[in-house]
Protein backbone atom coordinates (compact mmCIF):
# COMPACT_ATOMS: atom_id res chain seq x y z
CA UNK A 1 0.00 0.00 0.00
CA UNK A 2 1.28 3.50 -0.84
CA UNK A 3 2.06 5.50 2.29
CA UNK A 4 1.20 9.17 2.82
CA UNK A 5 4.73 10.38 2.06
CA UNK A 6 4.78 8.55 -1.29
CA UNK A 7 1.31 9.89 -2.07
CA UNK A 8 2.30 13.48 -1.30
CA UNK A 9 5.46 13.14 -3.39
CA UNK A 10 3.52 11.70 -6.33
CA UNK A 11 0.78 14.33 -6.27
CA UNK A 12 3.32 17.11 -5.84
CA UNK A 13 5.03 15.88 -9.00
CA UNK A 14 1.96 15.09 -11.11
CA UNK A 15 -0.97 16.91 -9.54
CA UNK A 16 -4.43 15.64 -8.71
CA UNK A 17 -5.80 14.63 -12.12
CA UNK A 18 -4.59 12.04 -14.60
CA UNK A 19 -5.91 11.14 -18.05
CA UNK A 20 -5.63 7.53 -19.19
CA UNK A 21 -6.41 6.92 -22.85
CA UNK A 22 -7.20 3.26 -23.38
CA UNK A 23 -8.51 2.44 -19.91
CA UNK A 24 -11.27 -0.14 -20.40
CA UNK A 25 -9.30 -3.29 -19.56
CA UNK A 26 -5.86 -4.84 -19.19
CA UNK A 27 -2.94 -2.56 -18.43
CA UNK A 28 -5.10 0.56 -18.71
CA UNK A 29 -7.54 -0.67 -16.08
CA UNK A 30 -4.65 -1.72 -13.83
CA UNK A 31 -3.07 1.72 -14.19
CA UNK A 32 -6.38 3.32 -13.23
CA UNK A 33 -6.64 1.17 -10.10
CA UNK A 34 -3.07 1.82 -8.97
CA UNK A 35 -3.23 5.56 -9.58
CA UNK A 36 -6.55 5.72 -7.75
CA UNK A 37 -4.92 3.87 -4.84
CA UNK A 38 -2.57 6.86 -4.65
CA UNK A 39 -5.55 9.17 -4.42
CA UNK A 40 -5.32 10.42 -8.00
CA UNK A 41 -8.55 11.51 -9.69
CA UNK A 42 -9.05 10.12 -13.18
CA UNK A 43 -10.41 10.79 -16.63
CA UNK A 44 -10.70 7.39 -18.31
CA UNK A 45 -11.01 7.27 -22.10
CA UNK A 46 -12.17 4.31 -24.18
CA UNK A 47 -14.70 3.53 -26.88
CA UNK A 48 -16.43 0.69 -25.00
CA UNK A 49 -18.89 2.43 -22.69
CA UNK A 50 -19.82 -0.49 -20.47
CA UNK A 51 -16.22 -1.55 -19.87
CA UNK A 52 -14.77 1.89 -19.17
CA UNK A 53 -17.66 2.87 -16.91
CA UNK A 54 -17.16 -0.36 -14.96
CA UNK A 55 -13.51 0.56 -14.43
CA UNK A 56 -14.49 4.08 -13.33
CA UNK A 57 -17.14 2.77 -10.94
CA UNK A 58 -14.73 0.24 -9.52
CA UNK A 59 -12.00 2.73 -8.65
CA UNK A 60 -14.55 5.14 -7.19
CA UNK A 61 -15.87 2.39 -4.93
CA UNK A 62 -12.50 0.96 -3.89
CA UNK A 63 -10.51 4.16 -3.49
CA UNK A 64 -12.97 7.03 -3.07
CA UNK A 65 -11.55 9.10 -5.89
CA UNK A 66 -13.26 11.06 -8.64
CA UNK A 67 -13.30 9.01 -11.84
CA UNK A 68 -15.03 10.13 -15.00
CA UNK A 69 -15.37 8.08 -18.17
CA UNK A 70 -15.19 9.60 -21.63
CA UNK A 71 -16.57 7.32 -24.34
CA UNK A 72 -14.85 8.20 -27.59
CA UNK A 73 -12.89 6.50 -30.34
CA UNK A 74 -9.28 7.68 -30.11
CA UNK A 75 -9.11 7.76 -33.91
CA UNK A 76 -11.92 10.31 -34.15
CA UNK A 77 -10.91 13.54 -35.90
CA UNK A 78 -12.32 15.57 -33.00
CA UNK A 79 -10.49 13.63 -30.25
CA UNK A 80 -8.57 16.72 -29.13
CA UNK A 81 -11.73 18.82 -28.81
CA UNK A 82 -13.61 16.06 -27.01
CA UNK A 83 -10.87 15.52 -24.44
CA UNK A 84 -10.37 19.27 -24.00
CA UNK A 85 -14.08 19.66 -23.23
CA UNK A 86 -14.05 16.72 -20.78
CA UNK A 87 -11.07 18.13 -18.88
CA UNK A 88 -12.07 21.80 -18.97
CA UNK A 89 -11.24 23.42 -15.64
CA UNK A 90 -9.13 20.48 -14.43
CA UNK A 91 -5.39 20.65 -13.82
CA UNK A 92 -4.25 17.51 -15.63
CA UNK A 93 -0.70 16.73 -14.58
CA UNK A 94 -0.34 13.20 -15.93
CA UNK A 95 -1.22 11.84 -19.37
CA UNK A 96 -0.95 8.12 -20.06
CA UNK A 97 -1.61 7.00 -23.62
CA UNK A 98 -2.24 3.26 -23.57
CA UNK A 99 -3.75 2.34 -26.90
CA UNK A 100 -2.64 0.73 -30.12
CA UNK A 101 -4.06 -2.66 -31.08
CA UNK A 102 -2.28 -4.86 -33.61
CA UNK A 103 -3.50 -7.11 -36.36
CA UNK A 104 -0.95 -9.94 -36.04
CA UNK A 105 -2.41 -12.30 -38.62
CA UNK A 106 -2.59 -10.26 -41.83
CA UNK A 107 0.30 -9.17 -43.99
CA UNK A 108 0.39 -5.54 -45.13
CA UNK A 109 -0.75 -6.22 -48.70
CA UNK A 110 -3.61 -8.38 -47.47
CA UNK A 111 -4.97 -5.68 -45.15
CA UNK A 112 -6.89 -2.61 -46.22
CA UNK A 113 -5.38 0.85 -46.45
CA UNK A 114 -8.17 2.04 -44.16
CA UNK A 115 -7.10 -0.38 -41.42
CA UNK A 116 -3.47 0.70 -41.73
CA UNK A 117 -4.49 4.35 -41.54
CA UNK A 118 -6.58 3.62 -38.44
CA UNK A 119 -3.53 2.10 -36.76
CA UNK A 120 -1.52 5.24 -37.52
CA UNK A 121 -4.30 7.48 -36.25
CA UNK A 122 -4.61 5.45 -33.05
CA UNK A 123 -0.94 5.06 -32.18
CA UNK A 124 0.56 8.22 -33.72
CA UNK A 125 -2.04 10.96 -34.24
CA UNK A 126 -3.80 10.23 -30.94
CA UNK A 127 -0.81 10.62 -28.59
CA UNK A 128 0.48 13.58 -30.61
CA UNK A 129 -2.88 15.35 -30.24
CA UNK A 130 -3.23 14.73 -26.51
CA UNK A 131 0.39 15.58 -25.76
CA UNK A 132 -0.08 18.88 -27.59
CA UNK A 133 -3.22 19.48 -25.54
CA UNK A 134 -1.73 18.96 -22.08
CA UNK A 135 2.02 19.62 -22.42
CA UNK A 136 1.84 23.44 -22.61
CA UNK A 137 0.24 23.72 -19.16
CA UNK A 138 2.64 21.15 -17.73
CA UNK A 139 5.60 23.12 -19.03
CA UNK A 140 4.16 26.35 -17.67
CA UNK A 141 3.62 24.80 -14.22
CA UNK A 142 7.08 23.21 -14.26
CA UNK A 143 5.79 19.73 -13.43
CA UNK A 144 3.87 16.86 -14.96
CA UNK A 145 4.28 13.59 -16.81
CA UNK A 146 3.53 12.02 -20.19
CA UNK A 147 3.63 8.24 -20.65
CA UNK A 148 3.35 6.51 -24.01
CA UNK A 149 2.77 2.82 -23.44
CA UNK A 150 4.65 1.12 -26.24
CA UNK A 151 5.75 -2.32 -27.36
CA UNK A 152 8.93 -4.28 -28.01
CA UNK A 153 7.65 -4.44 -31.58
CA UNK A 154 9.40 -1.08 -31.87
CA UNK A 155 12.77 -2.86 -31.99
CA UNK A 156 12.46 -3.94 -35.62
CA UNK A 157 10.04 -4.27 -38.49
CA UNK A 158 8.39 -7.63 -38.92
CA UNK A 159 6.09 -9.51 -41.26
CA UNK A 160 2.39 -9.42 -40.28
CA UNK A 161 2.95 -6.37 -38.04
CA UNK A 162 4.66 -4.01 -40.47
CA UNK A 163 2.49 -1.01 -39.56
CA UNK A 164 2.25 -1.89 -35.87
CA UNK A 165 6.02 -2.09 -35.46
CA UNK A 166 6.39 1.18 -37.36
CA UNK A 167 3.96 3.12 -35.18
CA UNK A 168 5.56 1.71 -32.04
CA UNK A 169 8.91 3.01 -33.29
CA UNK A 170 7.18 6.39 -33.70
CA UNK A 171 6.13 6.23 -30.03
CA UNK A 172 9.75 5.73 -28.96
CA UNK A 173 11.17 8.56 -31.08
CA UNK A 174 8.32 10.91 -30.23
CA UNK A 175 8.78 10.28 -26.51
CA UNK A 176 12.53 10.80 -26.81
CA UNK A 177 12.08 14.12 -28.58
CA UNK A 178 9.46 15.31 -26.08
CA UNK A 179 11.69 14.22 -23.19
CA UNK A 180 14.55 16.31 -24.54
CA UNK A 181 12.31 19.37 -24.92
CA UNK A 182 10.23 19.09 -21.74
CA UNK A 183 12.50 17.46 -19.16
CA UNK A 184 14.45 20.72 -18.61
CA UNK A 185 11.11 22.31 -17.68
CA UNK A 186 10.30 19.70 -15.04
CA UNK A 187 8.02 17.51 -17.16
CA UNK A 188 8.74 13.77 -17.25
CA UNK A 189 8.26 11.93 -20.53
CA UNK A 190 8.72 8.20 -21.05
CA UNK A 191 7.83 5.52 -23.56
CA UNK A 192 7.35 2.27 -21.67
CA UNK A 193 7.94 -0.66 -24.03
CA UNK A 194 6.01 -3.80 -23.10
CA UNK A 195 6.54 -7.42 -24.05
CA UNK A 196 3.92 -10.15 -23.93
CA UNK A 197 1.28 -9.27 -21.32
CA UNK A 198 -1.69 -11.40 -20.30
CA UNK A 199 -4.46 -8.96 -21.23
CA UNK A 200 -7.96 -9.55 -22.50
CA UNK A 201 -6.86 -8.31 -25.92
CA UNK A 202 -4.10 -10.91 -26.09
CA UNK A 203 -6.52 -13.60 -24.98
CA UNK A 204 -8.96 -12.63 -27.74
CA UNK A 205 -6.11 -13.04 -30.23
CA UNK A 206 -5.54 -16.58 -28.97
CA UNK A 207 -2.06 -15.91 -27.59
CA UNK A 208 -1.04 -18.49 -24.99
CA UNK A 209 0.81 -17.15 -21.92
CA UNK A 210 4.25 -18.53 -21.19
CA UNK A 211 6.91 -18.12 -18.51
CA UNK A 212 7.87 -14.69 -19.82
CA UNK A 213 4.31 -13.32 -19.97
CA UNK A 214 3.73 -10.46 -17.54
CA UNK A 215 0.54 -9.65 -15.65
CA UNK A 216 -1.23 -6.27 -16.13
CA UNK A 217 -0.91 -5.32 -12.46
CA UNK A 218 2.85 -5.89 -12.45
CA UNK A 219 3.22 -3.95 -15.71
CA UNK A 220 1.17 -1.04 -14.37
CA UNK A 221 3.20 -0.92 -11.17
CA UNK A 222 6.49 -0.77 -13.08
CA UNK A 223 5.17 1.91 -15.43
CA UNK A 224 4.12 4.14 -12.54
CA UNK A 225 7.42 3.63 -10.73
CA UNK A 226 9.38 4.66 -13.84
CA UNK A 227 7.53 7.72 -15.12
CA UNK A 228 10.60 9.78 -14.25
CA UNK A 229 13.07 7.36 -15.86
CA UNK A 230 12.63 8.47 -19.46
CA UNK A 231 12.93 8.78 -22.27
CA UNK A 232 12.52 5.00 -22.66
CA UNK A 233 11.94 2.27 -20.11
CA UNK A 234 11.55 -1.35 -21.15
CA UNK A 235 9.17 -3.08 -18.74
CA UNK A 236 10.25 -6.44 -17.33
CA UNK A 237 13.70 -7.85 -16.62
CA UNK A 238 13.49 -10.46 -19.38
CA UNK A 239 12.32 -7.84 -21.87
CA UNK A 240 15.20 -5.54 -20.92
CA UNK A 241 17.60 -8.38 -21.60
CA UNK A 242 16.13 -8.81 -25.08
CA UNK A 243 16.24 -5.09 -25.81
CA UNK A 244 19.80 -4.72 -24.55
CA UNK A 245 21.07 -6.94 -27.36
CA UNK A 246 19.49 -4.61 -29.91
CA UNK A 247 19.75 -1.19 -28.26
CA UNK A 248 23.48 -1.22 -27.58
CA UNK A 249 23.67 2.52 -26.99
CA UNK A 250 22.22 4.07 -23.82
CA UNK A 251 19.04 5.74 -25.06
CA UNK A 252 19.29 8.82 -22.87
CA UNK A 253 22.87 9.47 -23.97
CA UNK A 254 21.90 8.89 -27.59
CA UNK A 255 18.96 11.33 -27.36
CA UNK A 256 21.15 13.98 -25.74
CA UNK A 257 23.72 13.67 -28.54
CA UNK A 258 21.07 13.79 -31.26
CA UNK A 259 19.31 16.75 -29.62
CA UNK A 260 22.52 18.73 -29.33
CA UNK A 261 23.24 18.20 -33.01
CA UNK A 262 19.66 19.08 -33.99
CA UNK A 263 19.68 22.26 -31.92
CA UNK A 264 23.03 23.28 -33.40
CA UNK A 265 21.60 22.82 -36.90
CA UNK A 266 18.48 24.82 -35.97
CA UNK A 267 20.63 27.65 -34.63
CA UNK A 268 22.66 27.70 -37.85
CA UNK A 269 19.45 27.82 -39.89
CA UNK A 270 18.10 30.69 -37.81
CA UNK A 271 21.36 32.60 -38.11
CA UNK A 272 21.31 32.22 -41.88
CA UNK A 273 17.72 33.47 -42.08
CA UNK A 274 16.13 30.19 -43.14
Amino acid sequence: MTNSVEFETFTRRYGQWAVIAGASEGVGAALADQLAARGIDLILIARNESLVEAVAAGVRERHGVHARSLVVDLTSPDIGARVAQATDGLEVGLLIYNAGAANRTVEFLEDSVEQSRKQIELACTGPLTLARLFAPSMRERGRGGIVLVGSLACLAGSATIAVYSAVKAFNVNFAEGLWSELHPHGVDVVCTALGKTDTEAMQRMGVTPDAQTMQPGDVACEIIENIGNGPVHVVGEANRSIASHIWTVDRRHLVEMMSAASRHFADEQAASGH
